[in-house]
């Protein structure tokens, strides 16, 4: 390997041509075992959530990409390291000026559901009067229900169409009121 600029390994976004996500974490991960450089790339990410869709009627859970168009990979940046993820089949770059690679910081990590020390302030409890901040139920007012902070996720019922509905927000979409 070549020179090291750290040897730790940190988070990084890559930018795939839209749908080539799994082909590009899949070829990484084949290229990582037939080179052997696994202390190198570590980890490789293409984040998912759970997505209700109601087709016909009929309710089913699919999974959907969250940042379609983006990999995260979790690598010790070398310039070899760089060329082989660079070079991949599908990739059009790393996310980050001139395209020069910039490591997610913990904040973003955590608010990306990976692993992270990092812990966002929480001023309110269950049962709790919250507003809403941001996301597609900005301003909507609700109650905690209940807080999960491994997953940083909050469940609050918020008052639609006449009725309590239970949702499930990120700790950082909502301030209490």
């Amino acid at each position: 390997m070549t020179e090291e600029t750290n040897n730790e390994a940190l988070w990084y976004v890559i930018h795939t041509y839209s749908g080539y996500e799994n082909k590009v974490k899949a070829t990484l991960e084949r290229i990582v075992e037939n080179r052997g450089i696994s202390e190198y790339i570590q980890e490789i990410e293409v984040p998912m959530e759970d997505f209700t869709e109601i087709k016909d009627g009929k309710t089913k859970i699919v999974q959907r990409k969250i940042y379609p168009g983006y990999v995260l990979v979790k690598m010790v940046l070398t310039d070899e390291i760089w060329y082989i993820v660079r070079n991949t089949r599908g990739v059009t770059g790393f996310v980050g000026p001139n395209s020069k690679p910039v490591a997610l910081s913990e904040e973003e990590l955590a608010l990306m559901g990976l692993e992270s020390s990092w812990e966002p302030e929480v001023d309110y409890g269950v049962g709790d009067s919250i507003k809403v901040i941001s996301g597609p139920l900005e301003s909507f007012i609700g109650t905690v229900e209940e807080i999960n902070f491994d997953k940083k996720k909050v469940k609050v019922l918020v008052s639609m169409f006449g009725r309590e509905t239970p949702v499930e927000l990120e700790l950082t979409q909502i301030m209490r009121i």
